[in-house]
Parts: structure tokens; sequence; C-alpha cells
């Protein structure tokens, strides 16, 4: 019964996307929950389509066990991340004011970015937020080192005084 059954489901594992071992474990359960009830088979279908019955029913509750897993956090992995080895706050949480008031500035922010030519807004872009050097800003943009200064000096400008406008300051 089992070497005639193994291989097709072991297969049928594999096409239930379950690899290397957890495939073989699924099998090797399915074949243990069989020979637990062997009286359960009640023979209206095949064997063989018993079998698949049960190792969909498994492979079921082994994906319902991953995600479960999955969906909780390590609390060691969380807890060093967020506190430092006294206990304490690595940067304190943000309340829901801080986090509107933070997408409100972005939008905002990225709204000016768009008010910008094309030069400015690559530059300040590139040096503010993709962090690169300023030889290989000059590099990507074909600039000299006092041409991309007064780019980022207009573009500053410009974001400040539009932001300013926008809040009304």
């Amino acid at each position: 019964m089992i070497n005639e059954n193994a291989e097709a489901l072991l297969a049928a594992a594999w096409g239930m996307g379950w690899k290397g071992a957890d495939a073989e474990d699924l099998v090797q359960e399915t074949f243990a929950v069989f020979l637990r009830a062997p009286e359960r088979f009640e023979g209206r279908s095949s064997l063989k389509t018993y079998l698949f019955g049960i190792l969909y029913n498994k492979g079921l509750e082994k994906r319902r066990e991953v995600v479960r897993e999955e969906a909780v956090d390590p609390i060691d992995e969380v807890f060093e991340k967020r506190f430092g080895t006294w206990g304490i706050w690595r940067t304190m949480p943000r309340g829901p004011e801080d986090e509107v008031m933070a997408r409100e500035t972005a939008a905002l922010v990225e709204e000016c970015l768009q008010g910008l030519n094309v030069q400015q807004r690559m530059a300040f872009y590139l040096k503010e937020i993709q962090h690169e050097t300023t030889d290989s800003i000059c590099n990507i943009l074909e600039i000299t080192i006092t041409h991309l200064g007064v780019l980022l000096f207009r573009a500053r400008n410009k974001l400040r005084e539009c932001v300013q406008r926008k809040w009304g300051v």
C-alpha cells in the first residue's frame, strides 16, 4: 500500500507547493492518519483517492499553520529593534497625529517637487533622497560641481517657498 502510493502522493504534495522535507512530512502524515484509523476507509472510493483526500486536508492544515506562524512577529527580534540594551525606546513611537502630519508633509513636499524643473528635481532627489556623492551626481547629470551647487540652492529655495506658501506661513 505504501510503496504503490508514496510516489504519487509525493508528486501531489509538490503540486500543492510543498518542497523537500515539507512534502515528505506531508506524505508521512497522510500514511500515519490512514494507519491510525484504517477502519474509516469505507471503500466507497479507491484507496488512492482516499489517501489523496487525506493529503489534501493535511496540506490545508499545514498551510494554515505556516500562515499563522508567519503572521506572528518574533518577539525577540521586535524587542531588539524597538528597545536598547537597558529597555529604553530606541525611537519613541509616533502617535496618530504625528503619523498624519508626516504623511501630509510628504505629500506636500512631493507636490512641491513637481514644480521644480527636471534638472533641479533630479539633483535634489539624487542628493537628498538617494544620498549620492557629488561626483556621481555630476557624472549622472553631466554638469560641473558649481552647476550642481546652483541647482541644489535653487531647488531648496523653491521647495521652501512652495511649502511656506501651501502652509500659509
